[in-house]
């Protein structure tokens, strides 16, 4: 992790030591903001209010043990009773972003999810389980620190609440009304501080940008355990074809931490579901990818739907490791609307 944190500032020094041009970074470009899968990347002008919505669908498919693609037989040598299939989850949000100052821009996102699982019994039969609901709710502030020769560092501050359901329930061939497993609750059920700088850089007909997120959970829920630390590390790079339209590039590095303690549900006495699916014990928790990303920008600068901005990026995987056995992350994609009201 400190490797990842040192490399992002790393790039930061290099491009203040190359780059000589007085303007200021803007906006008010194609390439203006990140691609879409990255948030809290650019802050706004004194009066300006942004709307956004995005839709993040996340696909997972098959199990891996360490960074190694296992079988469903495997799976149910380990004393598992159902092993994982497949599983999509759609987010659905909401945001916004002012700027009471030229230094300070405030923002706050909502999100709604969607979690779809299939899985089989080691009886071979096949079943799903399906949680939905809003998400945790999201504040913070982005408090600009540098913006000069086409270059920006603002630092982000925020605090997640913890508005997410995680109690969701669902039936299994073997039990009825149980507490579906950790990844397919709704939010993580404390308050969880994120602290992070984000660096941007602009030339004529190029951009780039890096950022560093830490995510820390505050004690534990009202179940008995705590998610996992997150540390996220994006990279990006961004070609202006015209003023209309843009296209990027992105490597993002994901390092999630071990759940801590267990539920007091699943872990209650006598209880076998740590046992029904790998996703019930927490020893298979946690995990690092590292991702690249494509994608494109389409920026409206004049006309009745002046400061209009569409985004898309694909993401993939090209390396994971997870601890204990966990699913396979195959693909991800984001898609924005944003509208800046000046």
């Amino acid at each position: 992790m400190k490797r990842i944190v040192v490399s992002c500032f790393s790039i930061i020094i290099a491009c203040n030591l190359s780059f000589s041009q007085e303007d200021k970074w803007t906006s008010s470009r194609p390439d203006g903001h990140a691609p879409a899968s990255i948030m809290l990347d650019h802050s706004h002008h004194k009066g300006e209010m942004m709307l956004s919505y995005r839709y993040m669908p996340m696909f997972m498919c098959g199990m891996l043990d360490g960074g190694v693609a296992i079988s469903d037989n495997d799976v149910y040598n380990r004393m598992y009773m159902s092993s994982p299939q497949s599983m999509q989850m759609q987010m659905h949000m909401l945001g916004m972003m002012y700027a009471p100052s030229d230094r300070i821009t405030l923002m706050v996102m909502a999100n709604y999810i969607d979690n779809d699982m299939n899985l089989e019994s080691l009886m071979g039969m096949d079943f799903s389980t399906t949680s939905s609901g809003f998400g945790d709710l999201a504040i913070g502030s982005l408090i600009q620190i540098i913006n000069k020769k086409k270059q920006s560092v603002h630092a982000n501050i925020g605090l997640s609440l913890p508005t997410g359901n995680i109690d969701q329930r669902g039936n299994t061939p073997t039990m009825e009304n149980i507490q579906l497993a950790y990844p397919m609750q709704l939010g993580s059920g404390t308050f969880d501080v994120v602290s992070g700088v984000t660096y941007l850089g602009q030339q004529d007909k190029i951009s780039w940008g890096a950022q560093c997120l830490y995510t820390y959970r505050i004690g534990e829920n009202s179940f008995g355990y705590a998610l996992g630390n997150k540390l996220i590390g994006n990279t990006w790079a961004a070609y202006k074809v015209n003023e209309l339209f843009s296209f990027s590039a992105s490597t993002s590095y994901e390092h999630y931490g071990a759940i801590n303690g267990a539920s007091y549900e699943i872990e209650m006495p006598g209880s076998m579901m740590p046992m029904m699916m790998p996703m019930f014990n927490t020893a298979n928790s946690g995990n690092q990818r590292l991702n690249m990303g494509v994608g494109c920008n389409i920026y409206l600068s004049e006309g009745i739907f002046k400061n209009l901005r569409f985004g898309v990026e694909a993401k993939l995987p090209v390396w994971q490791k997870v601890n204990g056995i966990q699913m396979n992350q195959s693909f991800a994609l984001s898609t924005t609307i944003q509208y800046t009201i000046q």
